[in-house]
């Protein structure tokens, strides 16, 4: 077993060290491909916006963690759209699926849609209307070593069509998971969005896509209705923080947003918070799930001094009925609003045949 372990990270480490984009870079504003980031299911969306490491039941965790592919999400079909902000809609389709050889593959289809502009000349000049869309076409490969390690990995390609501006990549996602199914324990780690740009928006003009380093713990309790998600995102930068003038033209004045004064022992617990995603679901029955999640880094980056709100907070539900399952998610970013994501699961072996999900 150790064997075939060590020729998975072999596979991999090429991919890896190939990557010629820098890891200590900012998480926003300086990459391309933003869309790989966003939270495409309902349950990813109410814990938090991101969830590396899960126990293996959903295949929407599959598709955006390849180790969380498994026996339960095989033969499973799901659907997810999202209403987001200023009519953007985006959503994902997905299937998982076994063949003769070992392990359990998965393909997938995610889309996001900015809508339909006006497009006009430099003297304001109406010319007609453009549209602008991103997708990512997705196969996934995981393969499971007595029964409680997975390794897992997804491809990527990526295109971009915005306008007149069209851009192609590529990406890969490499995970590993440790299932401890006598003590409800699971721990992930994800390297996500590994690639480049193959033909950019400019000629000539290469920009970096969002590489993130992941980890994840859930943890059930045994003997009551809930689980605990710990997630630690954007390990490859250490630190988080940044200031963020509310005057460009007076950086001396900052929002009560500014991390400038942030030293020492007070800055290494802020970055600690704004790494950790934490989740908790509550069971009541096998049927229903309830999640809530807080994503402490959105809340400081997002919110109003004036008036926080609920920013940074999630939640949503799960129903799981006779031949499939439904769910919901809300995430508040702003007090602007917040997005609302729907799900819907079929496992296709037993649509027909009356047997719960």
């Amino acid at each position: 077993m150790i064997k075939k372990i060590f020729s998975y990270l072999l596979f991999l480490a090429p991919v890896f060290f190939s990557w010629n984009t820098s890891l200590t870079a900012q998480t926003g504003g300086t990459r391309t491909y933003r869309f790989l980031d966003l939270p495409y299911s309902s349950r990813e969306a109410a814990l938090g916006g991101k969830v590396a490491s899960m126990p293996v039941e959903n295949l929407n965790f599959g598709l955006s963690n390849p180790s969380l592919l498994g026996e339960n999400t095989n033969n499973t079909l799901v659907l997810n759209y999202v209403n987001y902000f200023c009519d953007i809609n985006f959503g994902s389709v997905g299937y998982a699926f076994k063949t003769s050889l070992p392990g359990y593959f998965s393909a997938g289809l995610r889309y996001i849609n900015y809508g339909s502009f006006i497009a006009a000349d430099e003297t304001g000049q109406i010319t007609g209307r453009f549209t602008a869309a991103e997708y990512i076409f997705q196969a996934s490969y995981a393969r499971i070593f007595d029964s409680l390690f997975t390794i897992g990995v997804t491809l990527k390609p990526l295109l971009s069509v915005l306008e007149r501006y069209q851009s192609f990549g590529i990406a890969m996602d490499a995970g590993a998971s440790w299932h401890n199914h006598d003590n409800l324990f699971t721990a992930s780690v994800l390297l996500r969005n590994i690639g480049f740009q193959i033909d950019p928006y400019v000629k000539g003009h290469h920009e970096p896509i969002p590489f993130e380093i992941m980890a994840g713990l859930s943890q059930k309790l045994a003997h009551a209705p809930f689980r605990f998600i710990f997630t630690f995102q954007q390990l490859q930068k250490p630190d988080l923080l940044y200031p963020y003038p509310e005057d460009p033209e007076n950086p001396s004045t900052t929002t009560g947003n500014s991390t400038t004064g942030y030293t020492g022992f007070g800055r290494f617990t802020e970055n600690a918070f704004r790494h950790t995603l934490l989740g908790i679901e509550f069971l009541p029955f096998k049927s229903f799930t309830f999640s809530l999640g807080y994503n402490y880094q959105r809340r400081k980056e997002l919110q109003v001094p004036a008036r926080i709100g609920m920013v940074g907070f999630s939640w949503g539900f799960e129903l799981r009925l006779t031949r499939f399952s439904i769910s919901y998610g809300r995430a508040s970013y702003h007090l602007a609003g917040a997005s609302n994501h729907f799900s819907v699961s079929l496992n296709m072996g037993n649509l027909f045949s009356g047997k719960k999900l």
